[in-house]
């Protein structure tokens, strides 16, 4: 597993060169944004140093939520586990929306301790909810420096992109896309928000993204 400091307190860890996770530094120890697939527990482990204190979710596809039940059969009560409403619901079995959900929607056996709103706050990051890629889909701004963790509605491997349509270089996050009209919205949404920094589910982050995400946009 690579990893590469962002900020002095963001780490980004890439598993497959193009699933991320992120740690984000707090007073109280780390939280995991996104725990990629399966088998990457070990690496999250030795990345964290055992400060890792809470996981929080972009959304339920399972490049996302790969490693959770692994992380929470090793720390326990330790850890706070914490995802968006709607994709919680939909990993207990509720079905929120009509037809077959696009993704892979793993069986967790792990429930999550809260369920995400837009507003809410994990430590010093922000929920802000980002639907269309999945119903709950959110991102996290981080209020210190406005660093955005986009999860999928962004992707930036091979260049910037709104997962809302195919794009040969990485067609894998439209394919899984729910709604392609709520994920542009979203996207707009996020890029109005002036994010210093854009860090995205897979791809690298961008520094000062606007210019980026302004031609995704156009594009989308």
């Amino acid at each position: 597993m690579k990893t590469t400091a962002l900020t002095s307190t963001l780490t980004q860890l890439t598993q497959f060169r193009f699933v991320n996770a992120y740690l984000v530094q707090e007073e109280d120890g780390l939280t995991l944004v996104d725990t990629m697939m399966g088998k990457a527990v070990d690496g999250i482990l030795a990345a964290a140093g055992g400060a890792l204190r809470r996981i929080a979710l972009t959304h339920g596809h399972g490049d996302h939520v790969g490693a959770l039940d692994a992380l929470k059969e090793r720390l326990g009560d330790s850890v706070e586990v914490l995802m968006p409403e709607l994709d919680a619901r939909i990993h207990a079995g509720e079905q929120v929306v009509e037809g077959k959900l696009p993704g892979s929607w793993p069986q967790l056996s792990t429930r999550p301790d809260v369920r995400l709103a837009e507003g809410d706050r994990v430590g010093s990051l922000e929920v802000v909810a980002a639907p269309g890629h999945t119903p709950g889909h959110v991102a996290f701004l981080e209020t210190r420096d406005r660093t955005l963790i986009a999860g999928d509605v962004f992707t930036t491997y091979g260049s910037p992109q709104v997962t809302n349509h195919f794009y040969w270089r990485f067609p894998f996050a439209a394919m899984a896309t729910w709604d392609k009209r709520v994920d542009a919205e979203s996207a707009r949404k996020l890029r109005a928000l002036e994010p210093s920094l854009l860090a995205v589910g897979h791809g690298p982050a961008l520094r000062l993204p606007a210019a980026a995400m302004d031609a995704a946009l156009a594009r989308a």
